[in-house]
């Protein structure tokens, strides 16, 4: 019974540490590492507006591929695309977001 109960507790805690998280923000936190960017072919460009580079979204438990995209320009900001940042062996999605 003893040893059940540890497993079980051993099975809690790593599918805690693998299923994702919310802050208070919005922002997923997860702790599986996205797989490398893909290569993408750049369709010819769109006057009015930029190249938004394809990325991998957490969906369903797993990782999907999001090919890119031309957004539309906004005069005076910069787009900054969605990508993933790695602190103490987490992973945060930060969304696509224009900056000044």
């Amino acid at each position: 019974m003893r040893m059940q109960m540890m497993a079980g507790g051993l099975l809690l805690t790593i599918a805690a540490a693998l299923a994702p998280q919310a802050s208070q923000a919005g922002e997923l936190i997860i702790g599986v590492a996205p797989p490398a960017p893909r290569v993408e072919v750049i369709p010819a460009a769109r006057v009015g507006y930029v190249w938004s580079p394809g990325y991998w979204r957490w969906y369903g438990g797993r990782h999907v591929w999001v090919n890119g995209y031309y957004v539309h320009e906004r005069v005076g900001w910069h787009w900054r695309p969605a990508h993933w940042v790695e602190s103490g062996g987490r992973w945060h999605y930060v969304g696509g977001v224009w900056v000044r």
